[in-house]
């Protein structure tokens, strides 16, 4: 109970006008917190991107012991041996070649398993040229089958829809580390007898239902250029567990000569994809940081789609709970529908706001390049077309899901030496922004 005097009409409207200004004020406050910075608010990510600091001591150590080699070729070369004996730690399949590049990893895969002139490979619209590089140079036929809206990696129903007499192999492309569904893939494969290829250029240390990724396929490809998770620089390596393909590995990595079998004869027509001691050295090394690197990865990404996962105007990338998504990069879609502005504006403003984004990802699908539409892949030409071993027209091809992520995916930098308050300092922009321009 008020003990105090009793409020008089002149008390009553000082007391209330001046709570109204205390209001007034606190909305003022309020409604510039929320403003973007793009508009002279508040940052939400005030801290700078934490520097990340890729190699050290582990390779210097393995680089200073290559130097006192005699050789530095890869054959039976300590650097390339430990490589591969490390490697298979990461992926334990039992035939395994150092390669120069993912790209050679993916053309060594397809020709050990004997892709010829005509055959149809079944691969994504979205990934890089290095998918299919080894598919054209085979004088195969890349066919390009649709994506999950959230996935970003191929939809079964749309694979199995577009295998024909010619097809011989899927190319599952684990997109920035998310593992494709492979369970469903392998069994399209194995219906229609087909070889499956795994890309894992971008899923180092990804794991699907518990098993390390590269080792449901019948074949498995990774990379170690600079940008991705680990790295030597620019190298490869390519692994099976088939009794078939996994002895062609090597010699497809090397101009078709057999050095188990030695003879020194060439026995298959291929290229010189070997990779060198020194690349081998600085690879050993990083294969000693592949768990740390995908489980921090993992988590934070997983902070990301717990985070966002209620934001209307925008759609997290969908990650299944039984697996590990090692996030190359993170990359998710605007809803157009729930948005006042567009996605230029949507990535301009959360980049004002602080965040490492980048709008889009590739320009176009891997058909929509002029290569394609060109059909001009040999100075010009592509002789298995003008031979009738094809009727494949890629200016008629076209993917809908695929083309419409492209048009609407934003990609934030994730990696491991970022902290969990930094990255949930992203979400809040994300939020901010998408509370901004919410329809």
């Amino acid at each position: 109970m008020n003990s105090g005097p009793p409020l008089s009409r002149r008390g009553f409207l000082a007391t209330s006008s001046a709570a109204m200004g205390v209001v007034a004020i606190d909305g003022a406050q309020a409604s510039d917190s929320e403003k973007l910075a793009i508009e002279g608010g508040p940052k939400a990510v005030v801290a700078p991107a934490p520097k990340l600091v890729r190699w050290g001591a582990p390779e210097r150590e393995q680089l200073d012991a290559m130097i006192g080699q005699n050789s530095l070729f890869y054959w039976k070369g300590p650097r390339t041996t430990l490589f591969l004996e490390r490697f298979r730690k990461v992926c334990p399949l039992p035939h395994a070649m150092s390669c120069s590049s993912g790209t050679a990893a993916l053309h060594i895969a397809v020709a050990a398993a004997g892709i010829a002139p005509g055959d149809e490979v079944i691969t994504s619209p979205i990934t890089d040229v290095g998918t299919v590089i080894g598919v054209l140079y085979q004088q195969a036929v890349p066919v390009f089958a649709d994506l999950g809206s959230d996935t970003y990696n191929l939809d079964p129903a749309d694979v199995e829809r577009k295998i024909t007499p010619k097809t011989r192999a899927i190319i599952a492309v684990h997109l920035a580390g998310n593992p494709c569904d492979l369970n469903a893939l392998k069994a399209i494969a194995d219906r229609h007898k087909l070889i499956l290829i795994e890309d894992c250029a971008q899923a180092w240390g990804a794991r699907y239902k518990g098993r390390p990724i590269g080792t449901v396929g019948d074949v498995a490809c990774f990379s170690l250029q600079n940008s991705k998770q680990v790295t030597c620089g620019d190298g490869g390596v390519v692994a099976s567990a088939d009794a078939a393909i996994g002895p062609r590995l090597q010699p497809f990595g090397d101009k078709g000569m057999d050095r188990v079998k030695g003879g020194g004869l060439f026995e298959l027509f291929a290229t010189n994809y070997r990779m060198s001691e020194p690349q081998a050295a600085v690879a050993a090394a990083q294969m000693e940081r592949v768990e740390t690197i995908a489980e921090k990865r993992s988590r934070l990404g997983s902070i990301l789609n717990d985070e966002l996962a209620d934001v209307a105007a925008v759609a997290p990338p969908a990650a299944r709970a039984e697996d590990r998504c090692s996030y190359w990069f993170y990359m998710m879609r605007i809803r157009p529908d729930a948005l006042r502005c567009s996605r230029t504006e949507f990535v301009k403003a959360l980049a004002a706001e602080g965040a490492p984004v980048a709008e889009g990802y590739i320009p176009v699908p891997l058909y929509g390049n002029p290569i394609f539409q060109n059909h001009g892949f040999f100075a010009g030409r592509w002789p298995v077309k003008e031979m009738g071993l094809t009727e494949m027209d890629y200016s008629k091809v076209s993917c809908p899901e695929a083309e419409a992520i492209l048009k609407t995916c934003f990609r934030l930098t994730i990696h491991e030496a970022m902290g969990e308050p930094y990255v949930r300092s992203l979400t809040a922009a994300v939020r901010k922004v998408a509370r901004r321009y919410a329809v």
